[in-house]
């Protein structure tokens, strides 16, 4: 388990008892989207509210904390920030694999005096899964 704490306070962020509740259920997930959120942290806290979910994560995605990633027709999902890597999204389950940047496609993405900061590189198909139904 990360130490959330730390996480927050590295990005200028008060570590809540929200907060961290919040961090734990998208780390032990990987990728979530906010109702899932929301139910997972109410078991442990039932007086929190949706708006105190959504504030927190609007906070800690400003704040560099997690990433969103944007589905095709449903809500966005969300993930811990990790080393830069790429999101293959199965359009029919929803379900999302990270996969690593590649050599190559690190070279073809380098632009004459540009310094990328970060990057996100979302991917829309079919899994294997899907695909054998």
């Amino acid at each position: 388990m990360k130490n959330y704490i730390t996480l927050l306070k590295e990005n200028d962020l008060k570590a809540t008892i929200q907060r961290t509740s919040i961090l734990k259920s998208i780390d032990q997930a990987g990728h979530i989207n906010i109702d899932a959120i929301y139910e997972d942290v109410k078991e442990l806290h039932p007086t929190i509210s949706l708006a105190t979910v959504y504030k927190n994560i609007i906070s800690m995605k400003t704040n560099h904390v997690i990433i969103e990633v944007p589905m095709n027709g449903e809500k966005a999902k969300y993930e811990l920030k990790k080393e830069e890597h790429i999101h293959l999204i199965c359009q029919k389950c929803g379900k999302i694999k990270d996969t690593k940047i590649t050599k190559q496609i690190q070279q073809a993405l380098i632009v004459d005096n540009f310094k990328l900061n970060h990057s996100q590189i979302n991917l829309y198909g079919v899994c294997s899964s899907c695909q054998e139904r």
